[in-house]
């Protein structure tokens, strides 16, 4: 049996009719860009998070920088992120000339609250907080510390469409909440897509505005914007797509609870879940020392797994300039060398998921 680490096919198929109805209906329509199929989305997910407003955007990388530039952080100015994050989440740091101060990850793969504090200086002018996984981090001391010290509090919620924490979805915490919608994300659309989400009208009219080429109305230019609109057919099928979320998240859970009670080999250690948080299981990640020969031994059985991720950003030649020595985030660089994630997709057999459970309980070092 061949088992791939993703499968966005079968999630379609779930729901095929409904997606091909409204493709058809945003194609007849005639209007492509900024339509009523994007405003009724933006309605649609900020209603969802109960947050006041979202905008929507090409991608979740564009969130992320956009978010940055209209909060004005820039160079000479310090964000505090965690290490093991995707680099996407730097990136939104970088592009604006700002800098990344990097945090060591917790038990629960999240940025460690406790050692943020000791990372602030006079330059420090935000937080940015990775919800991993699909995991909700720990945000009561966050939003404390960012209170304590006047910093803006920036969420990167790309792999957390729904997830919670003492109730309140994340993206909703802080200034601005980042999401992507890229196609194999919880809430994943047909291509790139993104959004933000934000309590603060000033906020979301900015956003608006720079998303347009910096035009509030056509042709009449008040920044230097960016080309960065979530189009019709992308909104249209994430709106048929949100209706589903709910089923679609349970599913996930149903799966993640199944490998969390049959898995029962010592060599892996499996995901937990912190007090008053909820995750929504983007990713179901283990860790293992012998992750490399653990690999090697389920391509034999074909099946497919993926690292996320295997390169920190602080290693990376991307990041090189930043001058951050292997061995400055030990706790980072052991998980990049540990991490795992297993086979995890809507429509997922039991006979494919038991398939993958027995040969990782028969694996041994």
């Amino acid at each position: 049996m061949k088992i791939m680490p993703n499968r966005m096919d079968r999630g379609f198929e779930m729901y095929q009719k409904e997606y091909e109805e409204k493709a058809l209906q945003v194609l007849r329509s005639g209007w492509y860009i900024l339509g009523k199929e994007v405003r009724s989305f933006e309605e649609e997910f900020a209603q969802y998070l109960s947050s006041k407003y979202c905008v929507g955007l090409a991608s979740g990388l564009d969130a992320l920088w956009i978010a940055f530039r209209v909060l004005k952080i820039g160079p000479g100015d310090e964000v505090i992120v965690q290490g093991n994050t995707y680099i996407a989440s730097v990136m939104g740091i970088t592009i604006n000339g700002a800098t990344p101060v990097f945090v060591e990850p917790d038990e629960y793969n999240n940025i460690d609250a406790s050692k943020i504090e000791e990372k602030i200086t006079s330059k420090t002018k935000a937080i940015l907080v990775v919800h991993l996984y699909g995991q909700a981090s720990n945000m009561a001391p966050i939003v404390e510390l960012a209170r304590k010290y006047n910093l803006r509090l920036v969420e990167d919620c790309a792999q957390s469409h729904g997830a919670s924490f003492n109730g309140k979805m994340t993206g909703t915490f802080g200034d601005i909440g980042c999401f992507s919608f890229y196609p194999s994300k919880n809430l994943g659309a047909f291509g790139d897509a993104g959004a933000i989400v934000t309590d603060d009208a000033a906020i979301a009219e900015a956003v608006r505005i720079f998303r347009n080429y910096g035009s509030e109305k056509r042709y009449y230019n008040k920044v230097v914007g960016a080309n960065s609109r979530l189009d019709e057919l992308q909104a249209g099928l994430l709106r048929v797509r949100l209706t589903h979320l709910h089923d679609l998240t349970e599913e996930r859970r149903r799966l993640c609870r199944t490998y969390s009670e049959q898995l029962t080999n010592p060599v892996i250690k499996l995901p937990e879940i912190r007090e008053g948080a909820t995750t929504v299981w983007h990713q179901y990640v283990i860790h293992c020392g012998a992750r490399d020969k653990l690999i090697e031994y389920l391509n034999e059985r074909e099946i497919g797994t993926t690292i996320h991720y295997p390169i920190p950003p602080h290693l990376s030649e991307a990041y090189r300039y930043l001058n951050i020595q292997r061995g400055a985030l030990p706790i980072t660089e052991r998980f990049a060398d540990e991490v795992l994630s297993l086979p995890l997709y809507n429509g997922m057999t039991e006979e494919e998921q038991q398939y993958v459970i027995d040969s990782l309980n028969e694996f041994y070092v």
